[in-house]
């Protein structure tokens, strides 16, 4: 599959704006990302959040004890203009070539679909299926990055699409991941080659009535989703073949 050229031309205007601005890119992976990388990082994290009337959802220790426990997993865009960094964005990654098989993580848990939509893109083979079987499961080699915590010092039109989504696509592609997920929500995604798909959670409901009213809920609310998934695959900015 290939993008129309109306949303190809969308994503060249986006990217020429913030290029226009000065801004260029640079990326740190893994154990490269030193500290003083993650405290500007947790500084624009932190603001974003605060300019929208948020607390962060999460602190400095625990983006601390993921570098220290955890640090290969992890990929930073950083942006800067006129030699000072100016915003960032954090990417999760993982390699589940080396879960395939294991079955430590299975447990013994009731699946209920849940209420949600999360966008990412079509895998670059050009299937629109997602592989969205557990880790445990999974039997054959897929590079995964998930998106993104992000946030900026100074406003560059743009600027959000290029960090969050354009920087770490073109990364996943030069590295051989087979999959970019840019996060929850927001149908403005589409138009920047992140399509829906369906996204499932586990519970256990100890209590029987309470299991049987969620159960009850989600097979309606199932239809309302299903209905609008093929809304959104209408507005879809891939060329139909």
């Amino acid at each position: 599959m290939s993008l129309s050229q109306e949303k190809r031309k969308k994503i060249r205007q986006e990217r020429r704006k913030v290029l226009d601005a000065g801004v260029t890119f640079r990326w740190s992976l893994g154990r490269d990302i030193s500290q003083p990388d993650w405290d500007f990082f947790y500084r624009c994290y932190e603001r974003t959040y605060l300019e929208h009337g948020n607390a962060p959802y999460l602190n400095r220790d625990f983006f601390k004890r993921m570098a220290d426990t955890m640090p290969d997993h992890w990929l930073l865009f950083t942006a800067e203009r006129n030699g000072h960094p100016i915003a960032t964005s954090l990417i999760a990654l993982d390699d589940y070539s080396t879960r395939a098989g294991d079955q430590n993580t299975q447990g013994d848990w009731a699946a209920v679909r849940s209420a949600q939509v999360k966008e990412e893109p079509a895998q670059r083979a050009g299937d629109t299926e997602q592989n969205t079987a557990p880790p445990s499961l999974r039997t054959t080699s897929e590079k995964v990055a998930y998106g993104r915590y992000w946030g900026a010092l100074e406003r560059v039109d743009c600027l959000h699409f290029e960090a969050c989504y354009y920087q770490p696509l073109q990364w996943c592609i030069e590295h051989g991941y087979q999959r970019f997920e840019g996060g929850a929500q927001g149908e403005h995604k589409m138009a920047r080659a992140l399509l829906p798909v369906r996204t499932t959670s586990a519970h256990w409901l100890a209590h029987p009535a309470f299991a049987d009213a969620v159960a009850r809920f989600l097979e309606r609310e199932d239809q309302g989703i299903g209905n609008y998934l093929d809304n959104l695959k209408q507005r879809s900015p891939f060329r139909q073949s």
